[in-house]
C-alpha cells in the first residue's frame, strides 16, 4: 500500500499506521478511505492528495 501526500500541507497518509486508532485502523488503504473524507491536518479534500514520491 502507498503512502499519500496533501498537496495543500504536506501531511502523509500512511496506511500502515491508519489515523488515530479509532477513526481510521491500520491497514485501511487510501482508496479504502470514504469518499469524503479529507486531510486530518488542513481540511483538503480526497482528491488533492497524490502518491508520495520515496526517496
Amino acid at each position: 500500500m502507498e503512502k499519500m501526500k496533501c498537496t495543500v500541507c504536506g501531511y502523509i497518509y500512511d496506511p500502515n499506521l491508519g489515523v488515530d486508532d479509532s477513526i481510521i485502523t491500520k491497514g485501511t488503504s487510501f482508496e479504502q478511505l470514504p469518499q469524503d473524507w479529507v486531510c486530518p491536518v488542513c481540511g483538503a479534500p480526497k482528491d488533492a492528495f497524490e502518491v508520495e514520491k520515496q526517496a
